[in-house]
């Protein structure tokens, strides 16, 4: 005779705590384990990102925190800009990009504005590369040219880059784009002849069938400088304005 017993089936319940804690946990646990595996991985990625612009800055703290300093100068060797004491001539900083050489290096308020073989203009303090500004079009004109005559400062901390198309001038302090003077059609601006006289810079821009004295133009920190003009200032935004008006702009052909 065989006896049946009656037997209860439980369902497992989805909701009730396992040996591993709440469901919760359960559903979250492969997806901590796949982010402490991947955190190796990322920090290397984050390491192997590429430098912006390729730049490279090495500050020699063992000068910059010396008792004694002399004036600093700058220079370029071969794929670095450096500053260095007059009076030890040691280094206390170096700055290159990879893979591209400097042209030309000029001071200016405590800034070593670089040009580069590459088109590109930049301001470093020493202790950072503040901004990065790209020329125009520069391997049409940049290779033949060279660093000659391109960064000009004008004063009141407004540095022009002339090139052969046109004058563009910077704001040292941030690299704020402040004017623009093309050499306008059929002229072109000549970086290498351009003088200095009673604070303005005058550069050459020969045209075809015209006259000499519209083949020199005279430029200062507000751009052109013309009878009448009645140009906008070039002042931080909340700084004490040197000229009436401290609205950004760019110069028009006149």
């Amino acid at each position: 005779m065989v006896v049946v017993l009656p037997v209860e089936v439980t369902e497992p319940n989805p909701a009730a705590p396992g040996p591993t804690g709440r469901p919760e946990f359960r559903r979250l646990l492969p997806a901590a384990l796949a982010l402490l595996l991947a955190a190796p991985v990322l920090a290397a990625a984050h390491q192997a990102r590429p430098v912006p612009y390729g730049d490279h800055l090495t500050v020699h703290a063992r000068v910059q925190h010396g008792s004694a300093q002399g004036p600093t100068a700058l220079r370029t060797r071969r794929t670095t800009v450096e500053a260095y004491d007059r009076t030890t001539v040691e280094v206390r900083w170096r700055y290159a990009r990879e893979g591209r050489r400097p042209l030309a290096v000029l001071p200016a308020r405590g800034d070593a504005i670089t040009l580069w073989d590459d088109g590109l203009v930049t301001a470093t303090d020493g202790a950072s590369v503040r901004w990065h500004r790209a020329l125009p079009a520069a391997a049409d004109w940049l290779p033949a040219q060279g660093g000659t005559g391109v960064l000009r400062p004008l004063g009141r901390g407004i540095l022009a880059v002339v090139t052969p198309a046109r004058i563009t001038a910077y704001r040292i302090a941030d690299g704020d784009l402040r004017w623009v003077l093309p050499a306008g059609e059929g002229c072109a601006f000549l970086p290498g002849r351009a003088v200095r006289h009673a604070g303005a810079l005058i550069v050459a821009r020969p045209c075809p069938e015209s006259t000499w004295t519209s083949q020199l133009i005279a430029v200062d920190d507000l751009g052109r400088i013309t009878p009448h003009r009645t140009p906008l200032g070039n002042d931080l935004p909340g700084g004490r304005p040197e000229h009436p008006n401290t609205e950004k702009v760019v110069a028009q052909r006149r």
